[in-house]
């Protein structure tokens, strides 16, 4: 808040505060919980939630059992009553309510929490002996429920603290010579206190059990969850030097198919980090000395000759020619390790041996055949395996003379397609053979041959990123011939699998 005068009047001016909402604060809170805690707290919950859940379960199943049992012996008592219609001394049907009550309390033995109780004319004659006795008869409670339900019969449920709880039933008994009652009395104390010892018991196993379960949860989750960290620390530990480390890969679940796929991605940073220092270093390397032409060139022009300056602007636009096609290069070699550098289909085969070989009599006057022709399809790139074998093609022509024999040729297995170019110059000495293949790798140069050495390297590229392989042999009668082997189906880099 902000005070100010204007004249003699203060002015006050307040300047509202922002309170971050109750629920960004807890959002912001349960991002420091580690991802480990959250898994073992949610264990805990869910075990608890449903441990409690199967408690309630069992103590409603288990009181209702309770209560379809104390019912069932009400039922049997009173059917048992009711049958009891004659006295066994006379065989004549009872007169006396009195006797029909002691016959009845005297034959029928009650359960141990049962007490069957007579009454005649509101007195009490006879009844059962358990070891609650007179104490409960005279419970207050109890005799409000014999004066409630004199009249119609019927069950009462007592909660006493004496005696728990206390199903209180009343059978009516009326005939000419008078009228009377029995009643059943049931004791649910016993059960509820064995329910409840169940139920402590099984708090007790379920407690234990919880601590368990969330001890395993947080030690499987931690299990789980190293690769996790493992990536967090690799990822921390990577710097643009260094991008050699890898996930260790165990198992194969969604974390390990995460594992390999954060590895092939560290792998293409690493390639492709390696390839920016490559070209920056080669670029670097090979434009110094055409830069350094131009510009002693361009320091020693005498603008005045014009047949100088012709002489000379001919030679800087060759060197600038010479630069863009080095640079090209350069930059199709360090392209070539990028997922988008092919664009694979279904190629014929025999198609590409003949075009290639209509292109390539362009490149000189040689005396260009065909040592054999594939037939079938194969999935590759036609535009960078066209571009290869009109590499070696120009290879080829620079190394021999005019009117020698250059060859192509092509065949195929079920799984393997092999091309090639031949032919019949000096050949490539077999010391040189795998430095040829990389960058600025040259062997022994002919006369005229103004190139950057990045030729082969180039084919080597392209048929590397089929998962192909490039060998050098000797050809007949000499010469050399370089052939290309290439899968049939050369499968692109999918997504990380599903469990």
């Amino acid at each position: 808040m902000t005070t100010g005068t204007t004249g003699t009047t203060p002015t006050t001016v307040t300047t509202p505060t922002t309170e971050r909402p109750r629920s960004g604060r807890f959002r912001g809170r349960l991002a420091r919980v580690s991802v480990r805690t959250r898994i073992a707290t949610v264990i805990a919950l869910l075990t608890a939630v449903a441990m409690a859940g199967a408690g309630l379960l069992v103590y409603a199943l288990e009181s209702a059992r309770i209560e379809r049992l104390v019912t069932s012996q009400i039922t049997q008592e009173i059917a048992e009553f009711r049958e009891l219609r004659r006295d066994p001394n006379t065989g004549e049907p009872f007169d006396d309510v009195g006797r029909l009550l002691d016959v009845f309390l005297t034959r029928n033995v009650p359960d141990d929490d049962e007490m069957l109780v007579g009454y005649v004319e509101g007195a009490r004659t006879i009844r059962t002996l358990n070891r609650y006795g007179q104490e409960f008869l005279d419970e207050p409670a109890y005799l409000r429920v014999l004066e409630d339900r004199a009249d119609d019969g019927g069950t009462s449920i007592l909660d006493s603290e004496a005696f728990g709880e206390v199903w209180v039933t009343l059978v009516p008994v009326r005939n000419a010579q008078g009228e009377g009652s029995l009643v059943i009395v049931n004791f649910l104390a016993d059960e509820h206190e064995e329910l409840e010892s169940t139920l402590r018991t099984y708090s007790v196993v379920a407690f234990l059990s919880l601590l368990l379960i969330t001890g395993l949860g947080a030690l499987q989750s931690g299990r789980l969850l190293a690769p996790l960290r493992t990536l967090e620390e690799t990822a921390r530990d990577i710097s643009t030097t260094d991008l050699s480390r890898r996930i260790p890969e165990r198992g194969n679940d969604d974390i390990t198919s995460l594992t390999r796929t954060i590895n092939s991605m560290f792998g293409r940073l690493d390639d492709g980090f390696r390839d920016q220092r490559q070209f920056l270093d080669d670029a670097g390397h090979e434009l110094r000395t055409p830069l350094t032409v131009l510009r002693g060139h361009l320091e020693l022009l005498d603008e005045g000759d014009p047949a100088e300056r012709a002489e000379t602007k001919e030679l800087l636009l060759d060197e600038i020619d010479r630069m863009s096609r080095l640079v090209g290069d350069l930059i199709l070699l360090a392209k070539s390790r990028r997922p988008d550098f092919l664009v694979v289909g279904d190629t014929d085969l025999e198609t590409l041996t003949q075009t290639v070989l209509a292109k390539a009599r362009g490149l000189g006057d040689r005396d260009w055949t065909l040592d054999g022709v594939a037939s079938g399809t194969a999935r590759l790139d036609e535009q960078r395996i066209t571009q290869a074998l009109l590499q070696l093609a120009d290879n080829a022509v620079k190394h021999t003379d005019p009117g020698a024999e250059i060859a192509l040729g092509s065949s195929r297995t079920d799984d393997v397609v092999r091309l090639w170019v031949r032919d019949t110059g000096d050949g490539i000495d077999p010391a040189d053979r795998d430095t040829v293949l990389q960058r600025f790798g040259r062997s022994r140069v002919r006369p005229g041959d103004e190139g950057f050495g990045l030729g082969l390297s180039i084919v080597h590229a392209i048929v590397e990123a089929h998962g192909g392989s490039v060998a050098i042999h000797d050809a007949e009668p000499h010469g050399a011939r370089v052939e290309l082997t290439l899968p049939t189906d050369h499968s692109q880099e999918t997504s990380w699998p599903r469990s």
